[in-house]
């Protein structure tokens, strides 16, 4: 696998006709790979805004992350590989991106609460939605190429039969193995960075998937079995979105969430998240 040598898109168009950081950078990674994923894409939409609107990780992340995903898994032809790749270089692609960034949260980045209508206005008047526009179009060519490194390195070292939460919830709610390896790199709050909940982000995209292949042609929005999803689950966690407070753990690698799953951590939420 090669890196480009040009970005093959003018991100700031891209970014303009997707219409949010989650999809453009999910479409922009994809036809790196050749791999388009049109209604899949779509399907990102409400991880835009740091998990609909939340201000938790960037949707530029929980995008590439995806496209990541999507292609650890043909890139290693096996579900257990796969995750333990996407995992991988979802830690190495936001890396990246908090060099250019400086930080991963959208509320750090764009200073605007978008659960307030004040939030929105700010963010459109007073130029905050540029400011994500110019981010994307200078990180873009980096991510292509750290993607293109970190999918490109050996298997020989990953861990064997590694387990993602985020995975897991995709498992359970009837997912593909391709689908499976997509979030894996959601695992442990992203990257295994211990922010805001993989799992959730992973029930979210799969529940809009579901309904973008239900409702071909139709707006995406509104999509309340995603909205339900995000009140049951913070319900059921005492409205706290970090993994390392929900989870109680700090993970330093992938073996570590891999048994933290394994020895029942997180089930029942798990659970939920699988069949709200």
């Amino acid at each position: 696998m090669k890196a480009s040598k040009a970005v093959p898109h003018d991100t700031k168009w891209v970014f303009i006709k997707q219409g949010t950081c989650s999809r453009t950078f999910m479409y922009i990674l994809n036809r790196e790979f050749g791999n388009p994923m049109e209604t899949e894409e779509r399907a990102a939409d409400p991880l835009a805004g740091g998990i609909m609107q939340q201000g938790y990780q960037c949707g530029m992340l929980w995008g590439s992350a995806l496209a990541v995903g999507a292609e650890s898994f043909r890139w290693c032809g096996n579900c257990d590989q796969g995750i333990g790749l996407a995992i991988t270089a979802t830690q190495t692609i936001m890396a990246s991106f908090l060099k250019r960034a400086k930080n991963t949260d959208c509320f750090d980045i764009t200073k605007a609460d978008f659960t307030k209508k004040y939030g929105i206005a700010k963010y459109l008047i007073f130029g905050k939605a540029l400011t994500c526009i110019k981010l994307a179009d200078k990180w873009a060519p980096e991510a292509i190429r750290t993607a293109v490194e970190a999918l490109s390195y050996k298997q020989a070292g990953l861990p064997q039969q590694p387990v993602s939460c985020a995975s897991e919830v995709v498992k359970k709610m009837g997912g593909s193995e391709k689908e499976m390896v997509m979030v894996a790199g959601f695992a442990g709050g992203l990257g295994l960075s211990g922010n805001a909940c993989g799992a959730l982000s992973a029930s979210i995209w799969m529940k809009t998937l579901k309904w973008c292949r239900e409702n071909p042609g139709k707006a995406l929005y509104p999509n309340p079995k995603a909205k339900e999803t995000l009140e049951e689950f913070l319900a059921a966690v005492d409205y706290e979105f970090l993994c390392h407070k929900i989870s109680g753990q700090r993970f330093q690698s992938t073996e570590d969430h891999t048994q933290f799953i394994k020895s029942g951590g997180c089930d029942k939420l798990i659970d939920l998240l699988a069949r709200s």
